[in-house]
């Protein structure tokens, strides 16, 4: 079976290749998501890959649950962000990842209490930028003390 989106970034997170990788948290990878709607748009990626949160054992539930908490924290403290809304997703790549969204003051309120992915063209979006993306990048790896592969 070929491998998925999700399962391709693994790799590439594994091997210290993908440049958006924030850091490995317990339960899987922290990264900056492909494109920017909102500043600090992260991806927490189950690692082993696993299809859904119910396919887990309780234990590596709660990891992953308190890494997906932990990093909303940190993208609290790091963007000034109001608050965090949590999008967990297996459908289409059937392994397990959330979209950790940091929601500001500052956005129109229509778009405000819409589901990002739906107030926002997300594809057309700011892309990721490693230059401009890691000041960010760095400050979560600090809040969070973790650390990219390979570093």
């Amino acid at each position: 079976m070929a491998e998925n989106a999700i399962q391709k970034r693994l790799v590439l997170a594994r091997n210290g290749q993908d440049p958006r990788v924030i850091g490995r948290m317990e339960s899987g990878w922290l990264v900056l998501a492909d494109t920017q709607p909102l500043a600090g748009y992260c991806i927490l990626m189950a690692d082993p890959d696993v299809e859904s949160l119910n396919a887990m054992p309780e234990a590596a539930r709660l990891r992953y649950l308190s890494d997906t908490v932990r990093a909303g924290d940190a993208l609290l403290r790091a963007t000034g962000a109001e608050r965090i809304n949590y999008e967990t997703w297996c459908n289409l790549a059937p392994s397990l990842h959330t979209h950790i969204v940091p929601r500001y003051a500052n956005e129109a309120p229509k778009q405000r209490v819409l589901p990002m992915c739906v107030a926002y063209d997300v594809a057309a979006a700011r892309p990721f930028d490693s230059v401009a993306d890691a000041p960010l990048m760095h400050t979560l790896r600090k809040l969070l003390d973790i650390t990219p592969a390979g570093v």
